[in-house]
């Protein structure tokens, strides 16, 4: 049935939970209709041995052979039977046609018995018995009443030949009712699929129909709407890293070129050759660099960023820091300070924690001014780092975006940064469980810091 549409499929179900339905009601009003009837004839049938019980025991001297007392209708008849058999009395419509036979006699004699027969001699129809005992003036008789069941069997012919007629008309009717009301409850989601098939990457801020009805398809149209949003907002963050990435890759490399094609070209003495390789040497590095951060970047995108995560002495980690920013450092006249109690180490990936301390170190190298500090602090169960600096700090409005990538203050174009450094930062931290922080001192300059528990959550 996959290739059946939900509304067919829908209507196939309703279609056959309904027909079970009307046969089992079918069936039940039948039968109860039957019982019904029957009831009602044995009410009469009691009745009747009753008032032919009472006219025994009142002119019970009157009865005798050949007399036929018991008149009545044609479709009702009754007899009186003696112990032996014998009839002592009866309607004319039976005359003097034993009605039970001696088993049934027998029995008669002790309880009242209700019997089905047949065509009887007089009578044309099926008919329905009721003997009953009778004692009158010390003498056992049996009074045999009857009717005929020809109403009761055009009733229930009649019955069964409506539901016969009537229950398939009902399905069928239900069911187009049913194929009309799946059809009006799917039209919201065929408008949506037809407009979802419309949507492309090139309009992204188009948005599914959602019907007024505040109902599970309403709901599900808001949920894909809400969907769309966030892959909208996913393309558009995308597109913008790739342009981004694309303009911080092209000065670099721009810078290479023409650094080598001045190092080809003829005349060149070995300074001006030496120190064209040494640019190009630099932007190199700089292009390494920006890749590396791309990259890191990118995986944290996907949830891949991966870590290797091992006791870390956060002591000797600084201090490899420093020496590898203090030439750098000495070439603009200063210095990198750490401050590290020992011991202290935490659960971390050493390359990761190296690649974010030293962003953090490069920024305020890049931008700061004075000496730097780098302050370790052990609380509880966490480790903050900070790298302070005693420069101009970041501007106010830059705070809140200092951990976005590619945002840049507006005096660190001149510095040829990235704007990657500190969402590096923040890539790490959240990696590791913790979070990166920043904020101007008080005294001047600007603090960086983040905060890592000492044992990593695990995933």
């Amino acid at each position: 049935m996959s290739h059946i549409s939900i509304r067919l499929r829908v209507t196939l179900v309703f279609a056959v939970v309904m027909a079970l339905v009307l046969g089992a009601t079918g069936v039940f009003v039948y039968l109860r209709f039957e019982a019904e009837l029957d009831a009602t004839i044995n009410a009469g049938l009691r009745s009747r041995a009753n008032d032919v019980a009472a006219l025994i025991k009142e002119a019970d001297s009157g009865l005798a052979e050949g007399q036929q007392h018991l008149v009545g209708r044609t479709e009702s008849f009754a007899e009186v039977l003696e112990v032996g058999g014998r009839v002592s009395d009866s309607s004319l419509a039976v005359g003097r046609h034993v009605l039970l036979t001696p088993i049934e006699l027998k029995r008669a004699l002790s309880v009242p018995i209700f019997l089905n027969r047949g065509p009887l001699p007089g009578l044309q129809d099926e008919s329905r018995l009721l003997a009953v005992p009778v004692t009158a003036r010390g003498k056992e008789r049996v009074v045999v009443v009857g009717t005929s069941t020809e109403a009761r069997t055009d009733s229930l012919t009649d019955l069964a030949q409506l539901l016969l007629v009537g229950g398939p008309v009902a399905l069928l009717l239900a069911s187009l009712a049913a194929y009309g009301v799946a059809a009006a409850a799917l039209k919201p989601v065929e408008a949506m699929r037809s407009r979802a098939a419309e949507i492309s990457a090139a309009e992204p801020d188009q948005r599914l129909p959602v019907p007024p009805t505040h109902d599970e398809v309403a709901r599900l149209g808001l949920t894909l709407n809400e969907m769309l949003e966030r892959l909208g907002e996913a393309l558009a963050h995308e597109r913008a890293f790739v342009a981004d990435a694309s303009h911080e890759l092209r000065t670099p490399l721009a810078i290479l070129r023409t650094e080598l094609e001045l190092a080809l070209a003829k005349g060149r003495s070995p300074e001006e050759l030496r120190a064209a390789l040494a640019s190009a040497a630099e932007e190199t590095d700089r292009l390494t660099q920006l890749s590396e951060d791309l990259l890191t970047i990118a995986q944290t995108e996907r949830g891949e960023l991966p870590l290797r995560i091992a006791r870390v002495d956060l002591p000797a980690t600084l201090a490899g820091i420093e020496r590898r920013f203090s030439g750098r450092a000495e070439e603009r006249g200063r210095r990198i300070d750490v401050d590290a109690p020992s011991p202290l180490s935490l659960e971390a990936d050493r390359l990761r924690l190296d690649q974010a301390i030293g962003s953090m170190v490069d920024n305020a190298l890049r931008y700061g001014a004075g000496p730097i500090e780098v302050r370790a602090v052990g609380e509880g169960g966490s480790v903050e780092i900070h790298v302070l600096d005693r420069g101009e700090g970041f501007p106010p409005e830059f705070l809140e975006r200092a951990f976005e990538r590619f945002s840049r203050a507006s005096s660190s174009d001149r510095d040829g940064g990235s704007g990657l450094g500190l969402a590096i930062v923040q890539t790490v931290a959240r990696a590791h469980g913790g979070e990166a922080h920043a904020a101007n001192r008080a005294e001047g300059g600007a603090d960086v810091w983040v905060t890592l528990p000492v044992r990593v959550p695990s995933s």
